[in-house]
């Protein structure tokens, strides 16, 4: 049986991670990082980032199952058929048996390489100081992202009771294998969350830190997620703030939201120094070093497996404007819409579409959200009005008064097919509200097929908007405990 411990000694044993000096977007032999001498000058902390990054790439990580759940699970997407790789999700097809174990595995093997690095780097010795803050910055950045994560599967959202539930064990020192920790609370979750992203914003707050590095997450990244946490915590002016500071950050060193002309097929754009985009985090995948058939990319698209569609109810609210430009992101086949933002670059196939994790536009929509909530009407105007205006540029929402549930909304159609919906749906109370619509004779063989109510509508008390814990852990490890109630439910799908 496998402990937390056991997956992350399997990441930084067996993890085999690009040594040359490219980076991990080559594809070249590849080198085992040793833990007990890993760490001893700057390239060995490049080597090991770079394993990381791989790892994010991995169909069950990042390029797939980490992003697609947030979809599926919600009411914006659902899966083409119960058959499907989304099936179990959208159908919540799982019990404390059956559960996945990939949502809790995945992310403590990256946890694990990200603190064998904090372990040692402040012990290299190195006159590359901002090099090294910066690698630094990224390992703290990337635990930080993977704890949070970890945080929204198996603890329910900290505005429920103050976070008083429990989530997932924090992970912040090499683990003896032997190690059997227990779980800490949401609230201790997000408490360790933001102090790895505050630390990761100061330390990347340099040169490298603001530099252009693709594939890696920088400054920008850090400080838009960072007001992602913030909002989920409640933290508005504090997610006000940082959200601004990526906006400018990012902006004064040539980022910049798409055009509405560009969006369409900016997504498929090779990213570089010259020509940054929106993109402020992504999961680089090459015809060479890709998830393959797996990806989102072929499971987004219908001439893949077309996995994974549009709901008739999201569709008609996406089409109350017929100019909104993100219909042009709409491909349809069966009589289904499907999201084409995993595009492939030039010369490369859909299954090596790049993955965006972090945008600029999520920034603004952060930006407006907490300036709502924290009633500063000329904030939430100024950054609501940069997506809707771009969306169409025959819309405003200047001179208005911005309320929260016409930034959620204007959330759902810039992020959908991002992992967004699920949780910004449940996250202050909401609720998911699986219906159909009529009329849509262009996607008329798109229906909901599932029968329980309790799938249907739910709240944040629907026991299965949090995942169990995984059997194995559950069987290796006597201090776990169950979501309690997976153990008292009726589990009869």
């Amino acid at each position: 049986m496998k402990t937390i411990a056991s997956y992350i000694i399997c990441g930084t044993m067996a993890l085999s991670v690009s040594s040359c000096s490219d980076g991990w977007l080559d594809v070249e032999p590849s080198t085992a990082v040793e833990t007990d001498k890993s760490i001893n000058e700057l390239s060995d902390v490049n080597i090991m980032l770079n394993g990381i990054y791989t790892t994010m790439q991995d169909a069950y990580a990042y390029s797939g199952r980490l992003v697609y759940y947030g979809d599926a699970c919600g009411d914006d997407m659902m899966a083409y058929s119960a058959t499907k790789r989304t099936g179990n999700y959208y159908t919540f097809n799982f019990t404390k048996d059956t559960a996945p174990s990939s949502f809790w595995s995945y992310p403590y093997e990256m946890i694990g390489l990200c603190n064998i690095i904090l372990t040692k780097i402040d012990n290299v010795d190195t006159k590359e100081t901002d090099l090294r803050d910066y690698y630094k910055g990224q390992a703290l950045a990337l635990r930080a992202m993977l704890l949070f994560d970890l945080t929204k599967f198996y603890g329910y959202p900290y505005k429920k009771d103050n976070g008083a539930s429990l989530a997932v064990p924090i992970v912040t020192t090499v683990l003896d294998k032997e190690a059997k920790p227990k779980r800490n609370t949401v609230a201790e979750c997000y408490t360790q969350v933001i102090a790895d992203l505050k630390a990761a914003v100061a330390a990347m707050d340099n040169d490298e830190g603001k530099a252009f590095h693709k594939g890696h997450i920088n400054l920008y990244g850090a400080q838009t997620l960072l007001s992602r946490v913030y909002l989920y915590h409640g933290d508005d002016a504090e997610a006000l703030t940082m959200a601004e500071q990526a906006i400018k950050g990012a902006e004064a060193k040539g980022y910049k939201l798409w055009t509405n002309a560009e969006y369409a097929t900016a997504w498929a754009n090779d990213a570089s120094n010259g020509t940054k985009g929106e993109v402020l985090f992504e999961i680089v995948n090459t015809t060479d070093d890709s998830p393959g058939k797996e990806s989102l990319g072929r499971l987004h698209s219908p001439s893949g497996y077309k996995d994974i569609c549009l709901t008739s109810s999201f569709y008609a609210l996406l089409n109350e404007d017929p100019d909104d430009v993100r219909l042009k992101l709409l491909v349809y086949s069966s009589k289904r819409a499907f999201v084409n933002k995993y595009q492939p670059q030039d010369g490369e196939d859909i299954m090596d579409a790049n993955i965006p994790l972090l945008r600029l536009s999520e920034a603004y929509l952060n930006a407006a959200e907490a300036a709502v909530k924290t009633g500063d009407n000329a904030s939430a105007v100024k950054y609501l009005n940069a997506i809707v205006s771009r969306a169409n540029p025959e819309n405003t929402v200047e001179g208005t008064t911005i309320s929260l549930d016409r930034v959620m909304t204007e959330r759902r159609k810039e992020l959908v097919g991002e992992g967004h919906r699920f949780f910004d749906a449940l996250r202050d109370g909401g609720i998911v509200d699986r219906h159909d619509v009529k009329g849509q004779s262009k996607i008329s063989s798109t229906k909901h097929y599932i029968t329980k109510a309790e799938k249907m509508n739910f709240s944040w008390d629907y026991y299965k908007c949090v995942l169990a814990i995984p059997k194995a852990e559950m069987d290796a490890n006597q201090n776990m405990e169950q979501n309690l109630v997976y153990d008292s439910a009726k589990e009869e799908e």
